[in-house]
């Protein structure tokens, strides 16, 4: 029996277009066994029946995610964003069909942080939620879902509330990466916190404001999700059950705290920057104050021998026989003086 559930379970995956991840039915909060086609699915779906199909795609071309399109009437302009990305995160309502768009981040792992160091990485993911029908589209980096739908399908319950439930989980899954990912940029802040007020050299400024570039891909990816999840979550869609809300205000308020966490980074890293620059000008400053306190030792016996060397018959003491060392004590008695005033204020 299990032999014959694998070789249909081969035969299932070999009759998917590329593109298509998982297509399933779902009934009562269960899944329905059985091979599911795509363009068979809508015969199965009756209304009021409480069935609804779950499509999974990972970047379809125009041509694959059109089949999807003309089986369950999406909107062109949804469809055309499906397949070309790179959209802000939105939500949309195209007659009775939801559109949410998310970005998704990826923390890449790294030693430290260079001036050309990638931290994090974004992905799209784009679920359409209708009557009998969710349908979810990643691009990019964006991170699977098959351990979403196996999160669900172990709750019937909450698989139950039917497309709008797997509205919710796949944006408190993302909403959760948002969380995973600001932890971990937490550990680059700091230890750059720790290079910039550490004694010694200032840390190059170009790493730093590496770290805010990236910092500001991650807010660019997250804070625009905030009104559609404020819509979402505030039970002005009709779409969205009620039960449903209740966990979306919960994904909201993650949101929200990953949005304080990245505003708090951006405090840090700009001061960060900031103390950089300013350890640069205290250094150069110093620099250049040791530069000028070698300079007047050296302008010392500068002018002593520039005088004693002009070419004069008649000058004081030049047939005097101590004149040479004389003039040398007086040069480094000078020096001694000049040298202990320049240490005292601590320009050497």
């Amino acid at each position: 029996m299990a032999e014959q559930d694998k070789g249909r379970a081969t035969q299932y995956q070999q009759s998917l277009p590329p593109a298509v991840v998982d297509c399933a039915l779902y009934e009562g909060g269960e899944r329905i066994p059985g091979r599911v086609r795509l363009e068979k699915i809508m015969d199965r779906i009756e209304p009021g029946s409480g069935r609804f199909a779950w499509i999974g795609l990972y970047e379809p071309t125009a041509e694959q995610i059109q089949q999807v399109a003309d089986a369950f009437d999406l909107h062109p302009l949804a469809v055309e964003d499906a397949v070309h990305a790179h959209q802000r995160p939105k939500l949309e309502r195209y007659g009775d069909t939801l559109f949410l768009v998310l970005k998704t981040i990826v923390y890449v792992d790294h030693e430290r942080v260079t001036a050309t160091s990638e931290i994090v990485d974004t992905g799209e993911i784009m679920v359409f939620a209708g009557p009998g029908f969710a349908i979810t589209v990643r691009h990019g980096s964006a991170p699977p879902l098959d351990g979403v739908r196996r999160q669900l399908e172990s709750d019937p319950n909450q698989l139950g509330h039917g497309p709008a439930a797997v509205l919710h989980a796949v944006a408190d899954h993302v909403v959760d990466r948002y969380l995973e990912v600001a932890d971990a940029f937490q550990f680059d802040i700091d230890a750059m916190e720790n290079e910039v007020f550490s004694p010694g050299r200032p840390v190059d400024a170009g790493r730093i404001y590496q770290l805010k570039r990236e910092l500001l891909e991650f807010r660019r990816a997250v804070v625009p999700l905030t009104g559609p999840l404020q819509r979402l979550s505030s039970g002005s869609v009709a779409e969205i059950p009620d039960d449903v809300t209740a966990y979306l205000r919960d994904v909201a308020d993650h949101h929200e705290r990953a949005i304080d966490m990245i505003a708090g980074f951006d405090e840090l890293v700009t001061g960060m920057l900031n103390a950089s620059i300013a350890q640069l000008g205290v250094q150069q400053n110093a620099d250049m104050r040791k530069i000028s306190a070698m300079a007047a030792l050296i302008a010392v016996p500068t002018l002593i021998v520039g005088v004693y060397g002009m070419n004069f018959d008649h000058m004081p003491e030049l047939t005097w026989r101590y004149g040479y060392p004389g003039v040398l004590t007086v040069i480094v008695l000078v020096c001694t003086v000049v040298y202990r005033a320049l240490r005292r204020n601590k320009w050497l």
